[in-house]
C-alpha cells in the first residue's frame, strides 16, 4: 500500500497523509473530503501534473488544485508571505469561494473610509480569517463583488467580458447591495443615479385590439383575466368574448363594445364614458359606481335568466342611451341617469330608489314593480307606459 502526503495548492501547511488505491479518480475523491476543496487535479512538487495513479510512488508529497495553475509553495514561510502580502503589496482574496488577487492599495486608497480599506490597511487589526491557502475569507457573493473590486481598480463599473454595467440592469440592485455593505460611497451615489435613469419611462399608451386579443386567446372562457386599470381608451373591442373579465378602474373611454359579451365582467369604478356598449351583453355585470357619460347602450341585455340581477348601483351615467334595453331586476339604486334615454327599456322589478332620473325619457318602460322610492322624476317622461306607474312605486 502506497502513503502519500497532500497540501493545498500553493501551501505547504496542514498536509494530510492519505493511502493510495483505486483510480485517479478516487484519491481526487479523498482529497476534496480531507482536504475540504472540490478536487480537480493533481501536481507533484515540481510542478507536473499527475493524469495516471501509477505515477504516484509512496511518500510523494502532492499538491491538489480545484482547476487553477499549480502554484510553486516553495518554502511555508514564502508561500504566506507572497498569499497575504507580508512583504509585498499583493493579496489573495477568497469571496464566496472565489479567488480575486490584487494589490491593497487598490482597496485602500481610493475608498479609504470603506469597510475593505478598515479590514486591510492595518495587518491583522481585523483578525481577517484566512483558508488553508492563506486567502482571505470573505462571506459575500463573487459575482456583485468582482464589479466593487473592478471600480476600485479603475473607477469604471465593468462586469464580465468587458460589459458596461450601466447595461446590465440585472447586477443593479446585487451590486448596490454589496457597495453599500463595503461603505464604498462614491460607487452607491453612482449606482442610484444610474438605476433611477435606467428605469423605462411610464407607459400609459392604450392597449391596442390586436395587443388584447393575444392575451384572449391564451386565456379559458370563465377566467377572471386581469385586466384592473389597464388602459383601453378608444380601443375597439366590438363583439369579442369578454366574459368574466376584470375591468375594475379600468380606462375604457370612448371603447367601442357593440355586440360584445361582457356576462359577470366586473366594470367597478371603470371610465367608460363616451363608449359604444350596443347590443353588448351585460348578463350580471358589475358596475358600481363607473362613470359612463355620454355612452351608448341601446338594446343591450341585462337579463340573466339564471336570475343573476346586474348590479349598476351609484352608476354616473347623464345623457346615456339605453333605448330598447333588457334590464329586469338591475340595480340601479342611487344611480344617476339625468337626461338619459331609456325609450321601450324593460325595467321590471328594477330597484331604482334614490336614482337621479330628471328629465329621462321613459316613454314606452315597463316599469312594472319597479322600485322609485325616492327618485328623482323631476321632468321626466311617461309616455305611453306598458303598466300604470302606482304612486306607491315613487314615493318615500
Amino acid at each position: 500500500m502506497r502513503r502519500v502526503t497532500l497540501f493545498v495548492n500553493g501551501s505547504a501547511r496542514n498536509g494530510k497523509v492519505v493511502a493510495v488505491y483505486g483510480t485517479l479518480s478516487d484519491l481526487l475523491s479523498v482529497a476534496s473530503n480531507k482536504l475540504g476543496i472540490k478536487a480537480t487535479s493533481v501536481y507533484n512538487g515540481k510542478g507536473g501534473l499527475i493524469d495516471d495513479i501509477a505515477l504516484i510512488r509512496d511518500d510523494d508529497v502532492l499538491f491538489v488544485c480545484e482547476g487553477e495553475p499549480f502554484i510553486d509553495p516553495q518554502t511555508d514561510g514564502r508561500a504566506q508571505e507572497e498569499l497575504t502580502g507580508s512583504h509585498t503589496d499583493w493579496l489573495t482574496l477568497n469571496v464566496g469561494g472565489r479567488y480575486f488577487t490584487t494589490t491593497r492599495s487598490t482597496l485602500v486608497n481610493k475608498e479609504p473610509d470603506s469597510m475593505l480599506a478598515h479590514m486591510f490597511k492595518d495587518k491583522d487589526a481585523w483578525g481577517n480569517k484566512q483558508d488553508p491557502r492563506g486567502a482571505f475569507l470573505i462571506d459575500r457573493s463573487p459575482e456583485y463583488f468582482e464589479p466593487i473590486l473592478n471600480y476600485l481598480r479603475h473607477g469604471q463599473l465593468i462586469v464580465n467580458d468587458g460589459i458596461n454595467l450601466l447595461g446590465s440592469s440585472a447586477l443593479f440592485v446585487g451590486v448596490l447591495e454589496e457597495a453599500r455593505f463595503f461603505g464604498i460611497d462614491s460607487l452607491i451615489e453612482h449606482l442610484e443615479v444610474a438605476i433611477k435613469n435606467s428605469q423605462p419611462a411610464e407607459d400609459h399608451s392604450p392597449i391596442s385590439r390586436k395587443e388584447f386579443v393575444r392575451f384572449l386567446l391564451a386565456t379559458p372562457t370563465k377566467s377572471e383575466l386581469r385586466c384592473q386599470g389597464l388602459n383601453f381608451s378608444g380601443a375597439d373591442l366590438s363583439r369579442l368574448d369578454l366574459r368574466y373579465i376584470n375591468f375594475k378602474m379600468a380606462n375604457l373611454s370612448r371603447c367601442n363594445l357593440a355586440h360584445a359579451n361582457l356576462c359577470c365582467a366586473n366594470l367597478e369604478r371603470a371610465d367608460l364614458s363616451g363608449s359604444v356598449l350596443d347590443c353588448a351583453n351585460l348578463q350580471g355585470v358589475k358596475m358600481l359606481c363607473s362613470n359612463a357619460e355620454g355612452a351608448s347602450l341601446k338594446g343591450c341585455n341585462f337579463e340573466d335568466p339564471s336570475g343573476l340581477k346586474a348590479n349598476l348601483e351609484g352608476e354616473f351615467l347623464p345623457g346615456v342611451d339605453m333605448e330598447g334595453s333588457q334590464m329586469t331586476g338591475i340595480n340601479l339604486r342611487v344611480a344617476t341617469l339625468k337626461n338619459a334615454k331609456l325609450k321601450n327599456c324593460n325595467l321590471r322589478g328594477a330597484t331604482l330608489a334614490g336614482t337621479d332620473l330628471e328629465n329621462c325619457d321613459l316613454s314606452g318602460c315597463d316599469l312594472q314593480e319597479a322600485n322609485l322610492r325616492g327618485s328623482n322624476v323631476k321632468g321626466a317622461i311617461f309616455e305611453e307606459m306598458l303598466t300604470p306607474l302606482h304612486m306607491s312605486q315613487s314615493v318615500r
